[in-house]
């Protein structure tokens, strides 16, 4: 188990309002999934009627039907600890994120990269052998509603990685019920994180084990956030980027608090 993020020494320099605005949406969707479902489904009785309509289901969206689920069905969460460490792993990732990007890219970004992991999820079950999927399986993935943010969560995770390598994340590990502190730098959990997923994913494909967890969608995700991160980053610090390569190369030294006072200063 990868332990859980709980600080970091990355500041927000400003609100991040898409993030926030994201997990007040998830946290109302799970809500109403239990309270009132015909709220979000004026039909819908159940939670199972939610995720049965809204869920991205990977054999109607291979013949094209309901292709709208692969949006809708990233705020829907099976139950709260789902929500929980899914909205935790957002707020910690994506303020930082968001900052880098601006609130709108971010938002572009966040639903690309959900996309794209539906997408390698769908893949990751066809290359699953028939023969597995009859004798192994208690369920048929292919009809599985696909739920959760994680996908999209996973690609603003791949974009910190870019973003923010050096950062000094600390974290806790639970052995047991004891909780165990440690500080690793944030590439070395995001790329552990990720082998993680990389091995259950792998044993998933050859039969080794199976999981109701969408491994690949994580994968899928993650790749596509260090793949679209560097066109998504803010204009403005792409330009203070240049200029800060630019001043080392004449022997001049920006300050670590450079880049926002530009954007900063830029902007009024």
């Amino acid at each position: 188990m990868t332990g859980l993020p709980i600080s970091h020494d990355i500041m927000f320099r400003r609100l991040p309002i898409a993030t926030l605005s994201l997990i007040i949406i998830n946290v109302f969707v799970y809500i109403a999934t239990l309270v009132s479902p015909d709220l979000l489904l004026p039909y819908a009785r159940t939670d199972n009627d939610l995720y049965r309509l809204l869920g991205a289901i990977p054999i109607a969206i291979v013949h094209g039907e309901n292709l709208w689920t692969l949006f809708t069905s990233m705020f829907l969460h099976g139950d709260f600890y789902h929500l929980f460490g899914n909205m935790l792993f957002l707020y910690f990732f994506g303020g930082p994120v968001e900052n880098a990007m601006g609130s709108k890219r971010f938002i572009l970004f966040y639903i690309l990269s959900g996309l794209s992991a539906h997408l390698f999820h769908i893949l990751s079950i066809s290359l699953i052998p028939s023969s597995y999927l009859l004798t192994n399986y208690s369920y048929n993935p292919w009809a599985i509603p696909t739920i959760g943010a994680s996908g999209a969560i996973s690609g603003v995770m791949g974009a910190y990685l870019l973003y923010y390598p050096r950062a000094r994340l600390s974290l806790v590990y639970f052995i047991a019920v004891i909780p165990l502190f440690v500080t690793l730098p944030a590439w070395a959990y995001l790329l552990l994180w990720f082998a993680m997923q990389l091995a259950m994913g792998l044993m998933v494909l050859i039969g080794i084990s199976y999981s109701s967890i969408a491994f690949w969608a994580h994968i899928g995700g993650f790749a596509t956030g260090l793949a679209l991160a560097p066109y998504f980053l803010h204009p403005k610090i792409k330009r203070f980027i240049r200029i800060k390569r630019l001043a080392e190369e004449h022997g001049l030294l920006l300050t670590p608090d450079g880049i926002y006072q530009f954007i900063e200063e830029e902007e009024e």
